[in-house]
């Protein structure tokens, strides 16, 4: 079933405790696009608040860290949920850390979902 950013976007968010289920390529990718637009936007707020450049904006900025604080579960949790549809566990997701690990991590996130049903359960593409 083909999903909208939006509609991958509310998923995402309403399933921000779910580590246990599958998320398509479709919703992940999707859900990313959204949390990139979204953190650029608040980086033009806070710019726009602080009169400081955008490009000079530490990390840590008041609206850029509401949106981190607000973000970060359900992209882990989303991204648990990719890592399950392609049958690997949510823990190689701690690969990040060694920052080449985001080399294998990049490829299973554009990898091809596991057809069927696989050790964490069928894909439902239900957009519940």
């Amino acid at each position: 079933t083909e999903m909208n950013i939006f509609e991958a976007t509310m998923v995402c968010m309403k399933k921000y405790t779910n580590f246990s289920d599958r998320a398509s390529r479709q919703e992940y990718w999707l859900f990313s696009l959204a949390m990139v637009l979204l953190s650029t936007i608040a980086g033009i707020v806070d710019s726009m608040l602080l009169g400081i450049p955008f490009f000079d904006l530490d990390f840590f900025t008041p609206i850029s860290s509401i949106y981190l604080i607000t973000t970060l579960i359900p992209t882990v949790a989303v991204t648990v949920r990719r890592l399950h549809d392609i049958n690997r566990s949510g823990w190689w997701l701690l690969i990040t850390f060694t920052l080449i690990g985001l080399i294998p991590l990049t490829y299973w996130m554009c990898k091809k979902s596991d057809e069927g049903e696989n050790h964490f359960g069928v894909l439902n593409l239900n957009k519940d």
